[in-house]
Protein backbone atom coordinates (compact mmCIF):
# COMPACT_ATOMS: atom_id res chain seq x y z
CA UNK A 1 0.00 0.00 0.00
CA UNK A 2 1.36 3.51 -0.72
CA UNK A 3 1.32 6.41 1.52
CA UNK A 4 -0.40 8.79 -1.60
CA UNK A 5 -2.16 7.83 -4.40
CA UNK A 6 -2.33 11.32 -7.09
CA UNK A 7 -5.22 11.16 -9.04
CA UNK A 8 -5.42 12.61 -12.31
CA UNK A 9 -8.07 11.24 -13.93
CA UNK A 10 -11.06 12.23 -14.02
CA UNK A 11 -12.87 8.69 -13.74
CA UNK A 12 -10.90 7.92 -10.33
CA UNK A 13 -12.42 11.14 -9.05
CA UNK A 14 -16.03 9.89 -9.79
CA UNK A 15 -15.42 6.90 -8.56
CA UNK A 16 -14.09 8.40 -5.29
CA UNK A 17 -16.35 10.98 -4.53
CA UNK A 18 -19.30 8.78 -3.15
CA UNK A 19 -19.78 9.08 0.00
CA UNK A 20 -20.38 5.40 0.28
CA UNK A 21 -17.25 5.08 -1.55
CA UNK A 22 -15.49 7.13 0.84
CA UNK A 23 -16.59 4.90 4.14
CA UNK A 24 -15.77 1.79 2.20
CA UNK A 25 -12.25 2.73 1.27
CA UNK A 26 -11.26 3.41 4.53
CA UNK A 27 -12.77 0.16 5.82
CA UNK A 28 -10.39 -1.79 3.07
CA UNK A 29 -7.31 0.40 5.06
CA UNK A 30 -6.35 -3.61 5.87
CA UNK A 31 -7.20 -6.56 3.88
CA UNK A 32 -10.84 -7.41 3.71
CA UNK A 33 -13.96 -9.26 1.82
CA UNK A 34 -17.13 -7.40 0.58
CA UNK A 35 -18.77 -9.36 3.47
CA UNK A 36 -16.64 -8.15 6.53
CA UNK A 37 -16.96 -4.50 5.12
CA UNK A 38 -20.46 -4.84 4.57
CA UNK A 39 -21.26 -5.94 8.49
CA UNK A 40 -18.96 -2.92 9.89
CA UNK A 41 -20.90 -0.32 7.47
CA UNK A 42 -24.55 -1.96 7.93
CA UNK A 43 -24.88 -3.18 4.63
CA UNK A 44 -24.98 -5.59 2.12
CA UNK A 45 -22.11 -7.58 1.24
CA UNK A 46 -24.00 -7.31 -2.65
CA UNK A 47 -23.91 -3.09 -2.46
CA UNK A 48 -20.32 -2.97 -1.27
CA UNK A 49 -19.06 -5.45 -3.49
CA UNK A 50 -20.57 -3.15 -6.79
CA UNK A 51 -18.53 0.14 -4.76
CA UNK A 52 -15.70 -1.95 -4.30
CA UNK A 53 -16.10 -3.31 -8.29
CA UNK A 54 -16.08 0.42 -9.28
CA UNK A 55 -12.89 1.52 -7.17
CA UNK A 56 -11.51 -1.29 -8.31
CA UNK A 57 -11.92 -0.59 -11.62
CA UNK A 58 -10.74 3.14 -10.94
CA UNK A 59 -7.02 1.64 -9.69
CA UNK A 60 -8.38 2.30 -5.95
CA UNK A 61 -8.42 -0.48 -4.62
CA UNK A 62 -6.58 -3.83 -5.06
CA UNK A 63 -7.87 -7.82 -5.25
CA UNK A 64 -5.15 -9.09 -3.32
CA UNK A 65 -6.18 -12.65 -2.48
CA UNK A 66 -8.96 -14.63 -2.74
CA UNK A 67 -10.48 -17.82 -0.68
CA UNK A 68 -12.55 -20.10 -1.23
CA UNK A 69 -15.87 -20.00 0.74
CA UNK A 70 -18.60 -23.02 0.78
CA UNK A 71 -17.72 -23.59 -2.75
CA UNK A 72 -17.47 -19.48 -3.27
CA UNK A 73 -14.61 -17.84 -4.53
CA UNK A 74 -14.40 -14.64 -1.99
CA UNK A 75 -12.37 -11.84 -2.85
CA UNK A 76 -9.83 -9.86 -0.28
CA UNK A 77 -9.80 -6.07 -1.43
CA UNK A 78 -7.24 -3.69 -0.47
CA UNK A 79 -7.15 0.29 -0.44
CA UNK A 80 -4.23 0.89 -2.84
CA UNK A 81 -3.21 3.66 -0.42
CA UNK A 82 -3.26 5.60 3.05
CA UNK A 83 -4.81 8.83 1.32
CA UNK A 84 -5.69 10.38 -2.00
CA UNK A 85 -4.62 13.80 -3.84
CA UNK A 86 -7.11 14.80 -6.36
CA UNK A 87 -4.94 16.83 -8.81
CA UNK A 88 -6.25 20.24 -9.06
CA UNK A 89 -6.29 20.31 -12.96
CA UNK A 90 -9.42 18.35 -12.51
CA UNK A 91 -11.44 21.34 -12.07
CA UNK A 92 -8.93 23.86 -13.57
CA UNK A 93 -8.83 27.29 -13.01
CA UNK A 94 -12.37 29.06 -13.17
CA UNK A 95 -12.91 32.57 -14.98
CA UNK A 96 -10.84 34.65 -16.49
CA UNK A 97 -6.43 34.09 -16.30
CA UNK A 98 -5.29 37.20 -14.02
CA UNK A 99 -1.48 37.17 -14.07
CA UNK A 100 0.49 35.44 -11.78
CA UNK A 101 2.82 37.54 -10.06
CA UNK A 102 5.03 36.39 -7.12
CA UNK A 103 2.83 38.21 -4.22
CA UNK A 104 -0.61 36.82 -5.98
CA UNK A 105 -2.75 34.01 -4.69
CA UNK A 106 -3.05 32.79 -8.00
CA UNK A 107 0.95 32.19 -8.05
CA UNK A 108 0.73 30.10 -4.52
CA UNK A 109 -1.97 28.34 -5.61
CA UNK A 110 0.41 27.02 -8.73
CA UNK A 111 2.89 26.35 -6.29
CA UNK A 112 1.09 24.35 -4.10
CA UNK A 113 -0.07 22.22 -6.96
CA UNK A 114 3.53 21.83 -8.28
CA UNK A 115 4.74 20.63 -4.99
CA UNK A 116 1.57 18.65 -5.02
CA UNK A 117 1.87 16.48 -8.02
CA UNK A 118 6.04 16.60 -7.28
CA UNK A 119 5.95 14.92 -4.08
CA UNK A 120 2.88 12.52 -5.52
CA UNK A 121 5.19 11.25 -8.29
CA UNK A 122 8.63 10.47 -5.65
CA UNK A 123 9.68 7.24 -5.33
CA UNK A 124 8.45 5.42 -2.34
CA UNK A 125 10.31 2.62 -3.26
CA UNK A 126 13.49 3.86 -2.67
CA UNK A 127 15.25 2.99 0.52
CA UNK A 128 15.76 6.71 1.54
CA UNK A 129 13.86 9.47 0.84
CA UNK A 130 15.44 12.97 2.01
CA UNK A 131 13.10 15.36 2.70
CA UNK A 132 12.37 18.35 5.27
CA UNK A 133 9.39 20.28 6.04
CA UNK A 134 9.38 23.06 7.66
CA UNK A 135 6.52 25.12 9.25
CA UNK A 136 6.29 27.70 11.54
CA UNK A 137 4.76 31.04 12.11
CA UNK A 138 6.16 34.44 12.33
CA UNK A 139 4.43 37.92 13.07
CA UNK A 140 5.00 40.72 10.76
CA UNK A 141 4.57 44.44 11.42
CA UNK A 142 2.87 45.69 8.02
CA UNK A 143 5.66 48.21 8.29
CA UNK A 144 8.11 45.73 8.67
CA UNK A 145 6.92 43.35 5.98
CA UNK A 146 9.37 45.16 2.98
CA UNK A 147 11.98 44.58 5.83
CA UNK A 148 11.07 41.15 6.31
CA UNK A 149 10.59 40.24 2.30
CA UNK A 150 14.29 41.82 1.50
CA UNK A 151 15.51 38.97 4.87
CA UNK A 152 14.36 36.10 3.28
CA UNK A 153 15.20 36.66 -0.43
CA UNK A 154 18.73 37.57 1.14
CA UNK A 155 18.46 34.60 3.22
CA UNK A 156 17.20 31.84 0.25
CA UNK A 157 19.79 33.72 -2.34
CA UNK A 158 22.38 32.98 -0.04
CA UNK A 159 20.99 29.54 -0.12
CA UNK A 160 20.92 29.29 -4.01
CA UNK A 161 24.38 30.44 -4.30
CA UNK A 162 25.81 28.06 -2.02
CA UNK A 163 24.48 24.69 -3.18
CA UNK A 164 23.22 25.60 -6.80
CA UNK A 165 26.17 23.88 -8.44
CA UNK A 166 25.71 20.61 -10.64
CA UNK A 167 27.23 18.27 -7.96
CA UNK A 168 24.94 16.21 -5.92
CA UNK A 169 21.61 15.39 -5.61
CA UNK A 170 19.13 18.12 -6.64
CA UNK A 171 16.24 19.34 -4.51
CA UNK A 172 13.44 20.95 -4.80
CA UNK A 173 12.82 24.44 -2.64
CA UNK A 174 9.47 25.61 -2.40
CA UNK A 175 8.17 28.41 0.10
CA UNK A 176 5.09 30.19 1.05
CA UNK A 177 4.24 32.68 2.87
CA UNK A 178 0.16 34.02 3.24
CA UNK A 179 -1.63 35.09 5.66
CA UNK A 180 -2.98 32.83 8.57
CA UNK A 181 -6.49 32.73 8.89
CA UNK A 182 -8.73 33.50 11.79
CA UNK A 183 -10.20 29.84 11.65
CA UNK A 184 -6.50 28.03 11.95
CA UNK A 185 -5.93 30.27 15.69
CA UNK A 186 -5.43 27.94 18.79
Amino acid sequence: MREVAFLEEIEQAEALLKPQRIDVLRKLAEPATCTEVAKLLDQTPQRVYYHVKKLVEAGLVDLVSERKVRGITEGIYQATARSYWLSPQLVGRIGLQKSRDELSLGYLLDLMEEVQSDVAALDRTRPELPSIGVSGEIHVPAHRRQEFLNDLQTTLQDLFTRYGGDEGDAFKLALACYPKGEENND
